[in-house]
């Protein structure tokens, strides 16, 4: 039996479907294009505006979403080599140029601009994910350290209160896209929260966030397991940690109003932008 993932093997709409979830928001399916037009994935990438190994990782999510080659390479010959869409390639592209013309169609029926996403007032209403913390934000800043990106974000109604901060890999930021402004979705899992009495000592914690709050709700205490706890962020919004029954090896009292700290690690806040 030939596998999915070859050239030749047949795709129908649901088997490309999963693919239809990154539109050119993130850059994805503009490289697919640019590969179909020009046959050469480093081409496909300078006009995209991304790396060589960005566009690499773009081509392997879309494969792996479609459950089926996408692209072929070719390698030497007369031509020196280069790439080429497959049918399951142009099916997919066919079938996302159908959708955003029904968009656009949507959009103008109800009097928004074609071409200009409406997500982001809603952009978490599309998503589906275990992660029980997900903040509205913009991007305020970027920072590039080494071969990650520092990127710093400003909750939606937050004001003078503190951002959000995430390290994503370098050719992440360039496939979403990311630049100040930019509306986005900060996400990360209620277990990698940590419920603290007062604020971590600078660099105690690492990289990480560090934010003061109000507790709202607590979860019944299980044996000496740590403590479910929903807080009240400066912002406005509400976080979703775990308290350790003791702190510092001394024991805790967590009530409803006491002031907490969440201390978020950098590295497990994960990024969402809108298609």
């Amino acid at each position: 039996m030939m596998s999915r993932m070859t050239a030749d093997a047949p795709a129908s709409p649901s088997d490309l479907a999963p693919a239809l979830g990154h539109d050119l928001a993130d850059r994805r399916l503009a490289i697919l294009r640019h590969i179909a037009a020009g046959h050469s994935i480093s081409q496909a990438a300078r006009e995209a505006g991304v790396s060589y190994k960005a566009a690499w990782q773009a081509l392997d999510v879309l494969t792996n979403l479609a459950g089926c080659a996408l692209v072929e390479r070719s390698v030497g010959g007369a031509g020196g080599g280069g790439a080429r869409i497959t049918a399951a390639g142009q099916s997919l592209l066919a079938m996302a140029d159908a959708l955003e013309q029904a968009r656009a169609q949507v959009l103008q029926r109800f009097g928004g601009p074609a071409g200009v996403s409406s997500a982001a007032p809603g952009l978490g209403l599309g998503l589906r994910t275990s992660m029980r913390n997900l903040w509205p934000c913009r991007v305020g800043a970027l920072q590039a350290q080494g071969a990650q990106v520092r990127v710093w974000m400003l909750p939606d109604g937050g004001g003078d209160a503190p951002g959000i901060a995430a390290r994503i890999t370098a050719e992440s930021a360039q496939l979403l896209g990311l630049a100040p402004g930019l509306p986005v979705m900060a996400l990360c899992k209620a277990t990698a929260v940590q419920v603290l009495p007062v604020a971590p000592l600078a660099g105690a914690q690492g990289l990480a966030n560090a934010w003061p709050a109000k507790v709202q709700r607590l979860a019944r205490a299980e044996g000496d397991g740590p403590r479910e706890v929903v807080a009240r962020l400066p912002w406005g919004g509400s976080g979703v940690g775990y308290a350790a029954q003791q702190a510092q090896g001394e024991p805790w009292t967590l009530r409803t109003g006491r002031k907490v700290w969440l201390s978020v690690p950098e590295s497990a806040v994960v990024l969402a932008v809108a298609d």
